[in-house]
């Protein structure tokens, strides 16, 4: 594969485990920075883009989730985090089953045009868009196999616009998964060019460095 399919698969990776890193963050009530969620949601509505490292927006926006997915895929055992690695690769599955269902793909797709209207008069990551996207999310992909199960703080995840918030990421997140789809990517992919995908991840985090 090109060096360019493996970077486009890097950057696909990265976002699916931004969503997933970022949904861990709000149930634990940790803090979370405002440019790492905005990219995810930057890929959401971006669903026409002219090149894959643009779905994100800006790389060093995306730094989280090349972070994540270094820990998870790297050779530090010690770094990784099987609730990642867990939710990333349920979710990839996810994809794959919805990737199936037409029916469900024009819902999201619908979902996500009412989502992109009231961003007209909202900021992205409103809680009144936050709500229809997760509103997307609970009626679509929600209803799969297996469900992504969040454990966190009980008082947080009880919260309707943090649960709001964490749906509207998985739903980032299964966007991701499309994009890895796109981009050639697949199951095999994580085991065959492991290597690979952690070599152009580590390139990305340093130009994103460079580039900040």
């Amino acid at each position: 594969m090109s060096k360019s399919g493996i970077r486009n698969q890097a950057i696909a990776l990265a976002g699916l485990f931004q969503a997933v890193k970022l949904v861990q963050q709000v149930a634990d009530g940790q803090p979370r920075g405002a440019a790492a969620v905005k990219a995810c949601f930057t890929g959401v509505f971006n669903t026409e883009p002219e090149a894959a490292d643009r779905v994100f927006g800006e790389l060093p926006d995306l730094r989280l989730g090349l972070e994540t997915m270094l820990a998870q895929l790297g050779p530090q055992r010690a770094a990784r985090d099987m609730a990642i690695t867990r939710h990333a690769i349920t979710l990839l599955y996810l994809e794959r089953k919805l990737s199936r269902n037409r029916d469900m793909l024009d819902r999201i797709r619908s979902g996500i045009e009412r989502a992109r209207e009231q961003v007209t008069f909202f900021d992205m990551t409103h809680p009144a868009v936050m709500a229809g996207l997760a509103d997307c999310y609970r009626q679509t992909v929600s209803t799969l196999q297996p469900r992504v199960m969040i454990n966190g703080d009980p008082v947080i995840l009880e919260n309707p616009e943090n649960q709001n918030l964490i749906r509207a990421l998985l739903l980032a997140a299964i966007r991701a998964a499309v994009l890895w789809h796109q981009c050639g990517g697949r199951r095999l992919s994580l085991v065959l060019r492991r290597r690979t995908l952690v070599a152009a991840a580590d390139g990305l985090l340093q130009a994103s460095r460079s580039a900040s």
